[in-house]
């Protein structure tokens, strides 16, 4: 988020290059909901004025002297005047319903997604640069403790901290593993190697392999493990439930009688059974390179098989009951570099002035989630976050969905903490088998970045985390939406127009009118800020339905004009 140093001035008319109107007279809040499709193009009979129950559709009528015989006169004139005032100044209200032209088509059912290659090509080796469990363990060591031992051997110390004790877990795509240290934090808040590593697991077994192939590694439980130091049970005397000779793979692969490698798994973890839990991952990982890696075939001429974890994927992910990336292994994939990059250096993210523009808060993966379905974004969209922190909704909405994205971020620590979490998304996603859109970044102010000006007239959709931002901030951002094309949409935790907002011959050409806004619900969880829901606010460009709007005070007024000449 932005702290700015704002011009005093305020912003001109999108239509008109002076206003005296101060912001009271634009953002009244209507007594009751109106709506611009009640207006009629024939003039009604007249009516009784009432005070407070003004409808919209008598706001163009004919005001003509009902005594057309009688001449002219000082108390007619005024009557003229008074009555040609207020059919000016009568309201139109913004309706939910009024017309818009979208640049992006939204899905009408929720399983439709426009078409995209959301997996790679690429190989799938991290590379150096990848910050691995193993990597974030290290920096933190002093925070960490042991947690398995040897029940064999109560004098084996390789499950110490000293001892680094680890294993290593097969990603889906082609040479991509990643290394966990088997310790636990001592704080149970704190990022767990061994819970994220099991994560992942079950994620891979869940969304890469068919029935046959998950059948090979056992059956996965309904419940997650969540809890870093379960009560200790009684220790075991051997490790023979990992039956099974794993020397020759066409045994493995063809075995009907396979044991539960993943029951063992979590039983290793309730008995903290360093051996077994270690003796299992080795297993587990050797059947995933099998699938990886199948035999070359006898017949040298016949091409190799492919990876069997990126085949399923590919086929079974374009069918209609699932439509591109798995949400759990979307989440899964976001968690794992938050958890590596953010979740260490939380601290940069809480130095802030306080009650300032500057205070710091997340839309969290369910948020963004609402975002993607309620704006229909896909591969073909532009996505602008102004504002956007370490950089989860651009993230989250471009792994998703394979839109284009770019973020401005002011301060220093979230925009630096936004460019690590990129890198390393790009390589997990890779190490998945996945590809994304395009994100670019930028650390600077939104109100003076020439990147943000060229960026908005193309964008489909602007993410705004106003929840804590200045009124002047919120006031000189207005200006800029004028340059949104017709459909465009921008979310905000806080209204630029307020929902259903009336529009007078004194306002018709200010920022209000060009907007329909509609007020919409979030749960707990939706945001990091607070355990209670809230409201945010969506604003779409419906320049149609303002210039229908504008074309009814320009006939009320020439009628007007016509009936004071007469």
């Amino acid at each position: 988020m932005d702290a700015l140093s704002l011009p005093g001035s305020t912003p001109s008319s999108p239509l008109t290059t002076t206003s005296d109107l101060s912001d009271d007279d634009y953002w009244q809040p209507s007594p009751k909901r109106k709506r611009i499709a009640n207006a009629v193009a024939a003039p009604p009979k007249p009516k009784p004025r009432r005070a407070k129950c003004i409808r919209a559709r008598r706001v163009i009528r004919d005001h003509t002297p009902t005594d057309s015989s009688a001449g002219p006169s000082a108390s007619s004139s005024r009557a003229v005047s008074r009555q040609r005032s207020l059919a000016l100044d009568e309201p139109i209200y913004r309706s939910s319903s009024s017309r818009s032209s979208s640049t992006f088509r939204i899905p009408h059912d929720p399983g439709e997604k426009a078409d995209w290659v959301w997996w790679t090509d690429d190989d799938g080796r991290p590379g150096p640069d990848l910050v691995s469990a193993a990597v974030v363990v290290r920096q933190l060591v002093k925070s960490y403790k042991s947690y398995f031992n040897n029940p064999q051997d109560p004098d084996d110390k390789s499950f110490e901290v000293e001892a680094m004790p680890s294993t290593e877990l097969e990603y889906p795509n082609n040479h991509s593993c990643e290394t966990f240290i088997l310790l636990v934090p001592k704080d149970p808040d704190h990022y767990s190697p061994i819970m994220c590593l099991v994560d992942s697991l079950y994620t891979i077994i869940e969304c890469y392999l068919t029935p046959p192939q998950k059948a090979l590694f056992g059956t996965l439980p309904t419940d997650l493990p969540t809890d870093h130091t379960p009560p200790p049970s009684p220790p075991i005397s051997s490790i023979a439930d990992l039956s099974g000779d794993i020397s020759n793979s066409s045994h493995i692969l063809e075995n009907t009688a396979q044991p539960n490698y993943l029951r063992t798994l979590q039983r290793a973890i309730r008995r903290r059974d360093g051996p077994l839990f270690l003796h299992t991952m080795d297993t587990i990982n050797f059947l995933l390179r099998s699938l990886k890696y199948p035999p070359l075939p006898a017949d040298v001429f016949e091409p190799a098989l492919p990876n069997q974890l990126l085949t399923y994927a590919r086929e079974c992910w374009i069918q209609p009951s699932h439509r591109g990336i798995p949400k759990r292994v979307l989440l899964r994939i976001i968690e794992e570099t938050y958890q590596r990059i953010v979740g260490p250096n939380i601290g940069q993210l809480s130095r802030y002035s306080a009650f300032t523009s500057e205070v710091y808060g997340e839309l969290m993966p369910s948020f963004t989630d609402k975002i993607i379905a309620q704006t229909g974004l896909h591969a073909g969209s532009l996505l602008v976050d102004l504002g956007s922190g370490v950089g989860n909704v651009l993230l989250h909405a471009a792994l998703a969905t394979g839109c284009s994205a770019f973020g401005i971020e002011f301060m220093a620590g979230p925009a630096a903490l936004a460019r690590q979490q990129l890198q390393q998304l790009r390589t997990r996603s890779r190490m998945w088998g996945l590809s994304m859109g395009n994100i670019e970044l930028e650390e600077g102010d939104m109100l003076t970045s020439s990147r943000v000006d060229a960026l908005l007239p193309k964008a489909d959709v602007v993410v705004v985390n106003n929840k804590v931002f200045e009124e002047t901030l919120n006031a000189a951002l207005r200006p800029k939406f004028l340059d949104l094309k017709e459909g465009a949409v921008v979310i905000s935790m806080k209204p630029f127009v307020q929902p259903n907002a009336r529009v007078t011959e004194r306002n018709v050409d200010d920022i209000c009118a060009i907007f329909d806004v509609e007020e919409r619900p979030y749960h707990s969880g939706d945001v990091s800020w607070g355990s209670s829901g809230g409201t945010y606010y969506i604003h779409r460009v419906d320049r149609m339905g303002y210039a229908s709007i504008r074309e009814r005070f320009e006939n009320a007024r020439a009628r007007s004009v016509r009936a004071g000449r007469r």
